[in-house]
């Protein structure tokens, strides 16, 4: 056997080296068996404070959005008083001022508001719209 050793050039430190390489892939196999499952729970315990920072994120975004539409909503409520504020002033000023051609008036040009539509004015007598054309098929028999 001593014979057999010399040939395939077997000295005792790469026995030596041998034996310490075959014990650390042991030990290697030995500690990844035990830091597997350690990874796995902290991996997991990250991936659940990532999803929470998401959801915190997207619950910070909600806000802030219901925050910009209520600041809107109250944008609008404001524009919608002033609005009717300045109806309400010209009511007032006209006041016993209306007449039916002006209501007529106001008519013609409203209509130019009107878009993609077709509007058809039928001559009369005084070359104003008729306004209440309609009013006779609304009417209770």
């Amino acid at each position: 056997m001593n014979n057999y050793n010399n040939q395939l050039n077997l000295t005792p430190k790469l026995m030596k080296g041998a034996i310490w390489t075959i014990a650390a892939i042991v030990m290697f196999v030995v500690a990844m068996a035990f830091i597997r499952p350690w990874y796995n729970v902290w991996s997991q315990e990250m991936e659940g404070k990532a999803e929470f920072a998401k959801a915190e994120q997207n619950r910070k975004i909600k806000i802030e959005e219901a925050r910009a539409n209520l600041e809107a909503e109250k944008l609008n409520a404001q524009a919608e008083i002033e609005r009717a504020k300045g109806a309400a002033e010209a009511i007032r000023i006209e006041n016993g001022s209306i007449t039916p051609t002006y209501i007529q008036y106001l008519w013609v040009r409203q209509q130019s508001d009107l878009s993609n539509k077709t509007v058809i004015y039928v001559p009369t007598e005084t070359n104003l719209p008729i306004l209440e054309s309609t009013r006779a098929m609304s009417l209770p028999k």
